[in-house]
């Protein structure tokens, strides 16, 4: 667990570049990018995304629109302790058995006006991330010219409120990380308990012919038990 105080530092300072990075750069990489969807679909498919990330009130939401069956643990999983159980920051939606999500039926989202805060402010996103070479370095859109449709019109007043929005959405994702990463400690030291990559590999192994993981999901700074089934 010695690692968790300098995966905190880390989170802190993008925390921070993401609070400093300024407003108008965004604004102007959003009006010239000037996505449009065309509603291709492809961002809700395994093609794209292999899953939907859920902030806690995210997760709220769909359970309140869909029901807890629409919700799964969050791959991937970030630690495996001694007895061999996982844990991981959230829920991500579940998909179907081609990879698609849940949600998403004749070409189009059953659930659009409700869905997750990540749907909304796709493909713009803003974080530090590593190129094809690993040079570590922000990103701002993501799949450019591969979906949708690209130098539209984007207003002034439009690109500041995407702006906000990815801001505010990807300070939200670190913050919960952060909470996770500190219960984390917390719970492995009350309980005497250690991450052990050797069990964790096993415990995968396991999981690819037909055994179901034990998997400890937070939410709202607890643990919720979750089994975990391919």
């Amino acid at each position: 667990m010695t690692n968790i105080s300098i995966k905190t530092n880390e989170i802190e300072h993008e925390i921070s570049g993401i609070i400093d990075f300024p407003d108008d750069t965004f604004e102007e990489i959003i009006r010239e990018v000037g996505f449009v969807c065309d509603l291709c679909g492809r961002c809700c498919t395994r093609e794209f995304n292999d899953h939907v990330f859920l902030l806690d009130n995210d997760a709220e939401r769909m359970i309140d629109v869909a029901g807890k069956e629409v919700l799964r643990p969050a791959p991937y999983f970030e630690f495996c302790d001694n007895l061999g159980r996982f844990y991981v920051m959230g829920y991500a939606l579940r998909d179907t058995s081609n990879g698609d999500c849940i949600f998403y039926k004749g070409g189009k989202c059953d659930h659009y006006a409700d869905r997750p805060e990540i749907c909304r402010i796709y493909p713009y996103m803003l974080h530090r991330e590593e190129d094809d070479e690993g040079k570590l370095d922000w990103r701002q859109i993501g799949g450019l010219d591969q979906h949708g449709l690209y130098h539209g019109e984007v207003g002034v007043e439009e690109a500041k409120n995407i702006a906000e929005a990815v801001k505010r959405y990807e300070i939200a994702f670190l913050k919960q990380k952060l909470e996770f990463l500190n219960k984390i400690e917390k719970h492995f030291k009350k309980h005497g308990l250690r991450h052990s990559q050797q069990i964790y590999d096993r415990k995968m192994r396991e999981l690819k012919s037909g055994v179901d993981l034990e998997v400890y999901v937070f939410q709202r700074g607890e643990f919720i038990k979750e089994k975990f089934s391919i």
